[in-house]
């Protein structure tokens, strides 16, 4: 093996016996280390670069605010402020059963979803993992994978006969990445994000790709919406919570989603759509400060994310709060105090010096060891890394791992503070239901963001309230088939019927109209019992919105899933 560029590596003898070696190119004495600096000193150095002050923060809010306006006003912006046609908020009373699939950042997912009324739901899923190579490989390709994975949950859970001949089961296509969207069903895809960079997909119809793999694979269902899911995330949580006025996504990307008047959508006057209407937008907001870096205080280690990332420049938000970066930006700090002899002398440092090798999961760890001698991170680094570490030095990796996660929620809270002060959502106040692996699972990660929210607008703070959002990508999917006629509805019942309405533009006529399609599914009179075999054979159920584990049937999930 070569020596490390960070001066540790190996040799291989003769004999074939591997000897660890530290290499040196300046004096002993020219060298910093340990004992010189203490680990608290080179902490203090690190709390200047990560801290975000107060009126630090409120500047970004400007600025945050400023660039939401200008995306509403026209069309082709860095945060595009993307119009869902998905109109008004649910009543909490909607009811029916709805398919969906799920194109997330880490996992596909497939559901079935029960709305039962009064707030209340009950899903069945599947989950798949996506590959690194799916990720980046031809995009048909990836969306025939999405097919696959749907006949297969289909013929496990609701048998072969689960339609009859001839007809097909109306989809729900939740599609976590920036679309342009002119109706329901239609979607152009604007550039990937969350590490994607599938081919041959940005600029084209990702509707369209995704129902010629259902017609390849011969899947027995029809795609009638395509929803982003922070939108859904918007419509579950107030389906649950009417208080609810915005919904973020904080986990390998970043998201918000909240109702705006249309007559504050200058981009869509055109279409002639009544002013006084609501209708939810897709912000797409871990594009902000994009291209120009003019407002997010970005640090060293973040332009080196940036600049060897699949998209340097852009989603400059979402590098730095993403829990697809956080432990990559403590990785480069590590190997810089590698670099400057601080960390690890006479170690073999080669397996920390891989990109993106520190997951965002070992933060989240060292912040929750609850043990004085931290044993949780001396696990980290020796099972993961081949080092050992002193006491100083694991207290050192968790105070810093703590600055990195708190730059995040206060970051994070200045998005969410823009969106309320251009609404004028603080004086009343309002709930913000919040998902994704760093808000879910991240120690402190909510505390930190109302912490934010507090010293940006004061007392006044407390009154915007973050909360653990719904499943937006499966039932708020439902729920906006439910309320919009996205999805046809299921019956438990052999014969069910439905309307699928959905908006769009006519543009020979310069008018917006409405379809309504009055469509009727045969559902084989054994699907119930069928439903109730799934039980225990690995199909996650969940009922109002309580977890429990999973398995899955094509791809196994190894290993913890933080994220």
């Amino acid at each position: 093996m070569p020596s490390s560029r960070r001066g540790s590596g190996s040799v291989t003898l003769p004999s074939g016996q591997v000897l660890a070696i530290h290499t040196r190119t300046q004096d002993e004495e020219d060298l910093p280390h340990a004992t010189k600096k203490t680990m608290a000193d080179h902490l203090r150095k690190y709390e200047t670069i990560f801290t975000l002050t107060p009126p630090r923060m409120r500047m970004i809010v400007d600025a945050f605010k400023d660039t939401l306006e200008l995306g509403l006003e026209k069309p082709k912006q860095v945060v595009p402020m993307i119009p869902t046609f998905v109109f008004g908020w649910p009543t909490g009373e909607e009811t029916g059963e709805f398919l969906s699939v799920d194109l997330g950042g880490t996992n596909l997912r497939v559901c079935l979803v029960t709305l039962q009324g009064n707030g209340k739901f009950e899903i069945t899923q599947s989950k798949y993992r996506l590959t690194e190579e799916q990720k980046q490989e031809d995009g048909q390709k990836l969306f025939d994978f999405c097919a696959e994975c749907l006949k297969t949950f289909l013929e496990t859970n609701l048998g072969e006969g689960y339609v009859k001949e001839g007809q097909k089961l109306p989809l729900g296509f939740t599609f976590s990445y920036p679309c342009s969207q002119e109706r329901i069903d239609h979607g152009e895809l604007i550039r990937w994000t969350k590490g994607f960079g599938a081919l041959n997909t940005e600029g084209r119809d990702v509707a369209a790709m995704f129902r010629e793999s259902l017609e390849k694979y011969n899947v027995q269902a029809e795609l009638t919406a395509l929803i982003n899911d922070t939108t859904g995330t918007l419509i579950a949580s107030s389906y649950v919570n009417p208080r609810t006025r915005i919904a973020v996504i904080f986990g390998t990307g970043c998201n918000a989603a909240y109702m705006e008047r249309v007559g504050e959508i200058h981009k869509i006057k055109n279409l002639g759509i009544d002013d006084e209407a609501q209708m939810a937008i897709n912000c797409e907001w871990g594009a902000f400060d994009s291209f120009e870096h003019e407002h997010l205080p970005r640090t060293k280690y973040d332009q080196i994310i940036d600049e060897t990332s699949n998209k340097p420049g852009e989603q400059a938000f979402e590098k730095l709060i993403s829990g697809r970066y956080l432990g990559e930006i403590l990785r480069l700090v590590i190997c810089e105090l590698i670099d400057e002899g601080v960390l690890f002398l006479g170690q073999n440092t080669y397996k920390v010096e891989i990109p993106y090798a520190l997951d965002t999961a070992f933060l989240s760890l060292m912040e929750s060891d609850p043990t004085e001698e931290l044993l949780m991170i001396i696990g980290i680094f020796t099972h993961f890394f081949a080092l050992e570490t002193t006491l100083a030095e694991r207290q050192f990796f968790r105070a810093l791992a703590k600055l990195v996660g708190r730059r995040a929620a206060r970051l994070s809270a200045c998005g969410i503070a823009a969106i309320v002060s251009k609404m004028g959502y603080l004086d009343a106040g309002c709930s913000v239901g919040a998902d994704g692996s760093l808000y879910n699972k991240y120690p402190g990660f909510a505390d930190r963001v109302h912490e934010g929210l507090q010293d940006i607008f004061g007392d006044k703070g407390r009154n915007i309230i973050t909360y653990h959002a719904e499943d937006g990508s499966g039932v708020g999917s439902a729920i906006i088939a439910g309320t919009r006629g996205s999805v046809t509805t299921l019956s438990r019942s052999s014969t069910s019927s439905s309307f699928l309405c959905f908006a769009s533009y006519d543009k020979d006529q310069k008018r917006k109209r409405i379809v309504f399609e009055r469509l009727s599914v045969q559902l084989s009179p054994s699907r119930k019992t069928r439903e109730s075999q799934t039980e225990g054979t690995g199909v996650e159920r969940r009922r109002d919105g309580d977890d429990v584990c999973t398995s899955n049937k094509i791809t196994p999930l190894c290993g913890p899933n933080f994220i």
